[in-house]
């Protein structure tokens, strides 16, 4: 089975530069993955690559802290689109949600479901790795509440990525009409076949074309 069209394709790296992106969008037409996942300098270009294909172009907001304000979540949200986005993966609050600000969380969410509605997929990262359960369900609960498409459980760009265990905590709590995307730590086809037996319809990685090929990979994210 291929799992090729569950792939956002990813570089997130700070240092990517154009040829990267280049490349990245090639290889996403290539084997039909979801998206392109790209930082939101690079919407314009791989909006402009992929044009012609059925490769959707996500960024990121708030990405990777999460402690904009709802303003500049929704700002960030309304840029992409107009930049050729058609999905936002938006990282959430994290210190409102440990301190128990559920109207915060909540409204961080709905400012970019708001901003994105009818244009873009919204898709929200919860950070799983920095959270007990408790708020993990919780944050899916608020994310669900304001409209979200998607719930993630991670950057990538902290202490740990999405976890078998994560995934179907997740699934359970948002239900079936609800997105759940693991990212982070999906390296290779096995890593990507549990996740999915759990509820992931959706898998952030750098590591598509080594997982469609059956490769292990090295990248974190």
């Amino acid at each position: 089975m291929s799992y090729a069209n569950l792939v956002d394709h990813t570089l997130l790296r700070a240092d990517a530069r154009k040829e990267e992106i280049t490349k990245l969008a090639e290889e996403a037409k290539e084997f039909s993955f979801a998206s392109v996942c790209v930082n939101p300098t690079w919407v314009s270009y791989a909006s402009e690559l992929l044009k012609e294909s059925t490769v959707k172009v996500c960024t990121v907001i708030g990405f990777p802290l999460g402690a904009n304000t709802p303003e500049v979540k929704a700002f960030e949200t309304k840029n992409a689109i107009e930049n050729g986005a058609d999905e936002v993966d938006m990282v959430i609050n994290i210190a409102a949600l440990k301190d128990n600000n559920n109207e915060l969380v909540e409204r961080d969410i709905r400012a970019v479901v708001e901003a994105a509605k009818g244009k873009a997929l919204v898709k929200v990262i919860i950070e799983t790795c920095l959270l007990t359960d408790e708020e993990k369900v919780r944050a899916c609960e608020l994310s669900v509440k304001a409209g979200a498409d998607f719930v993630k459980t991670s950057t990538g760009f902290s202490t740990g990525g999405a976890t078998v265990e994560d995934v179907a905590l997740m699934r359970k709590t948002v239900g079936a009409n609800v997105g759940v995307k693991a990212s982070g730590g999906v390296r290779n086809l096995k890593d990507l076949e549990n996740v999915v037996s759990v509820g992931a319809t959706r898998i952030g990685t750098s590591s598509g074309v080594k997982i469609v090929q059956g490769e292990e990979s090295n990248t974190a994210y």
